[in-house]
């Protein structure tokens, strides 16, 4: 049985079909952004792409997380 998948990356079905790109192209966004920190990401995200905060928030705690950053 597979396992189900937990935390900010249970959203990215939902988010590459809400916003029709797949999740690594948000990610690449996320990582060439002069912004670092997690709450400016957020609101990026929100106010350029149009994203939800929830959605938003899931794509960049991942990245950070999975590039070692945990800037608040």
């Amino acid at each position: 049985m597979a396992e189900q998948v937990k935390g900010p990356a249970s959203y990215f079905p939902s988010i590459e079909k809400k916003y029709g790109r797949p999740i690594g192209e948000w990610k690449e966004l996320i990582r060439s952004s002069p912004l670092s920190k997690h709450m400016e990401l957020v609101a990026w995200l929100k106010t350029e792409h149009g994203l939800g905060h929830g959605h938003a928030n899931a794509l960049v705690a991942h990245t950070l997380a999975e590039d070692g950053k945990n800037a608040k």
